[in-house]
């Protein structure tokens, strides 16, 4: 049986988290030749390139399940340090989230101010498409993660957390204008050549809605990429283009007027999942409960 020694194990995460050899050995108090050596040689042992010597370095994806690895261990050594008193007093616990951006927005942040205070636990949360925050845990990145992927990653669980509903939405003046009377196009049409404002380039909720109307292919060409949830409704009230807002950003902004509805029959929920390690790791289920305790209150069943 072969075996994975530590030390190289524990190199091959510094490299992967640094970017470059030379970041590595400077964290490791190595030189740069100790740290490429001893990845060579985890590589090796394992039959596999583990690493793409791009800038930055990234994993490959034999190398990303021996960075998870790499993560838990890290976890568990903090934990016995902790058990046995070796660890510095008042020491933080450190939890890595990855989360999509409308729920940052909305609920998400609420859930971690319900975690109890005297777990002592600093947040470094990764902002990510809800349909990519998988790959955060895939890639050991992240010890737990809000997807809409339902089926668990390796060596994580998964439970549902709720719907998050987004409604198609325009400012008065834009709807007027580019959806308006006065054309022989359908109101399909219409909005479907309308132009639209997106998060990203991965954002493609209103194209998913365009090809719900029968609209064609998707959205119109004419779209703004704003990669803010914030930003995101303030361009759609401001009239650079339509959205899909999420519901609870805006039914304030459709009671004052300042949003109206397009297509009101028609909607698109996105499932939402909570992902974590399988890890015997207090500090993480509570922050999973308060996870699913406000989602349970946010989000639609």
């Amino acid at each position: 049986m072969v075996d994975l020694p530590l030390d190289q194990v524990r190199t091959l995460l510094a490299v992967v988290d640094e970017g470059t050899f030379d970041a590595a050995a400077a964290a490791l108090h190595v030189t740069p030749s100790a740290v490429s050596q001893r990845v060579k040689a985890l590589e090796q042992r394992t039959g596999r390139v583990l690493l793409m010597r791009t800038k930055p370095v990234r994993a490959t994806e034999s190398g990303e399940v021996v960075v998870r690895f790499a993560r838990r261990l890290a976890r568990l050594e903090r934990d016995a340090r902790t058990e046995l008193g070796m660890s510095e007093a008042g020491e933080p616990t450190r939890l890595s989230i990855a989360v999509n951006a409308d729920s940052l927005a909305t609920w998400f942040l609420p859930a971690l101010s319900r975690v109890p205070r005297e777990l002592r636990l600093c947040f470094e949360l990764r902002r990510e498409d809800e349909d990519h925050t998988a790959a955060l845990l895939r890639e050991g990145v992240v010890m737990a993660a809000v997807t809409s992927w339902p089926d668990p990653v390796a060596g994580c669980s998964v439970r549902a957390l709720g719907r998050m509903r987004y409604l198609a939405v325009a400012g008065p003046d834009f709807a007027a204008r580019w959806l308006g009377a006065g054309t022989d196009a359908a109101p399909d049409e219409l909005i479907a050549a309308a132009p639209v404002v997106a998060f990203d380039r991965n954002d493609d909720l209103q194209d998913e809605f365009v090809r719900g109307l029968g609209g064609g292919p998707g959205a119109s060409a004419l779209r703004h990429f704003m990669p803010t949830s914030e930003g995101f409704v303030d361009a759609v009230v401001a009239g650079l283009g339509w959205g899909m807002v999420p519901e609870v950003q805006a039914e304030p902004l459709l009671r004052a007027g300042r949003l109206v509805r397009l297509a009101p029959d028609r909607i698109v929920d996105v499932p939402l999942f909570w992902q974590q390690w399988k890890l015997d790791f207090p500090a993480l289920a509570a922050v999973a409960e308060a996870v699913a305790a406000v989602a349970a209150e946010t989000l639609r069943r």
